[in-house]
């Protein structure tokens, strides 16, 4: 019987588990993400939130982000993927999709931190609509380069 070589199965790069997550890309963008996103999250329930609607979905995409987010991170942490190929189907959508999300809250943040400019809440409003705003961009595009950089492993 010949010899056979490498299946193509096994030149795929392993999916990190424990530790090791922290230290490889894209999966090392999981923390800053789930950092940045809780930042966003405090800072729009810090201001005195005047357009609801608009607010209101930058809150839920940045909090439900961050907790998917950290299920993400646990799953690769505890190594319930089991170097199975469809954790990096599902990494890379859910990053993608989450990219989307993440650039409509944060336009409508910027949106937001716009009207607050000339408020009668005064300029500490202003300021942390501003920050939202950056880490909201800064979120948006720390999913973005997560989801591209999985093609490129």
């Amino acid at each position: 019987m010949a010899s056979v070589g490498p299946s193509a199965a096994s030149t795929q790069p392993a999916l990190p588990s424990g530790p090791a997550v922290f230290k490889t890309i894209p999966y090392a963008f999981i923390l800053p993400e789930i950092l940045c996103g809780t930042w966003v999250w405090i800072l729009v329930a810090a201001t005195s939130v005047s357009l609801p609607l608009l607010q209101g979905w930058v809150m839920y995409v940045s909090l439900t982000s961050c907790l998917i987010s950290l299920l993400l991170l646990l799953s690769y942490l505890l190594g319930f993927h089991r170097n199975s190929e469809n954790w990096k189907v599902l990494d890379s959508l859910y990053h993608g999709a989450t990219a989307i999300l993440y650039m409509s809250a944060a336009v409508l943040q910027a949106n937001a931190t716009i009207n607050s400019e000339f408020g009668t809440n005064g300029p500490l409003n202003y300021q942390l609509n501003s920050a939202a705003s950056f880490f909201a961009f800064l979120t948006t595009f720390l999913y973005i380069l997560h989801a591209f950089s999985i093609y490129y492993q």
